[in-house]
């Protein structure tokens, strides 16, 4: 943690930078390359390659759809306030980093592939969701970052993190999640572990299996 403590400052600084205002496009599509700034969408696109950042409070009612390469960091974990509200879900497919703090996703989290383990607006890559409440379950398979993690969730539904493969051996950290379904684990390396932490158990109503029995 304390290595992600100092990517979560890196980040926050670079937040800084991107002050973008974000392109719409027809059919209610908004093209989020920069800062999404506070209000409401309907669904909200992050473009190839692209860097989408928000300290919110913003609500999505169309979903939320990440690109190859692109980065969307949602709120921080030094800014304990609400970033966003989402309906219909967020979807990555082979994205360089997805980050989300302290939201409200009702329609799941999709991510599937990655970019590698460097790159990007933060030179190394991670995945994290944390202080966050997820209606719809989780989905993770086939990242290749750098680290990656999920704390302090409350998910109504399954949580699938298959085939994760990190380059920090202190990554694939899974804690304190109440999980209101099931949690599968398998074919990732490292195993999902509680690294350093510091926290807790995760609350699982159904099913441990795989790499995350008794984590």
């Amino acid at each position: 943690m304390k290595r992600l403590g100092f990517l979560l400052g890196l980040g926050a600084l670079v937040a800084t930078v991107f002050t973008i205002t974000p392109a719409f496009a027809g059919g209610g599509t908004t093209t989020c390359e920069g800062t999404l700034a506070p209000g409401t969408y309907q669904r909200v696109v992050v473009p190839q390659d692209g860097v989408c950042m928000s300290e919110g409070p913003v609500t999505i009612r169309g979903g939320l759809f990440v690109q190859q390469g692109a980065t969307l960091v949602l709120g921080s974990e030094e800014n304990p306030v609400h970033t966003a509200t989402i309906s219909g879900g967020v979807h990555a497919t082979n994205a360089m980093n997805v980050q989300i703090h302290f939201s409200t996703i009702n329609g799941g989290i999709d991510i599937h592939g990655g970019s590698g383990p460097f790159g990007g607006p933060f030179d190394v890559t991670w995945n994290t969701v944390e202080d966050s409440t997820v209606n719809g379950g989780i989905t993770e398979v086939g990242y290749d970052g750098f680290w990656g993690g999920l704390f302090r969730n409350n998910v109504h539904g399954s949580v699938n993190y298959n085939g994760n493969t990190l380059v920090d051996p202190d990554g694939n950290e899974i804690q304190t999640n109440t999980i209101h379904g099931n949690l599968n684990c398998f074919g990732n390396d490292p195993a999902p572990q509680s690294g350093d932490s510091g926290g807790a158990p995760n609350h699982v109503t159904g099913r441990e299996t795989g790499q995350c029995v008794g984590l």
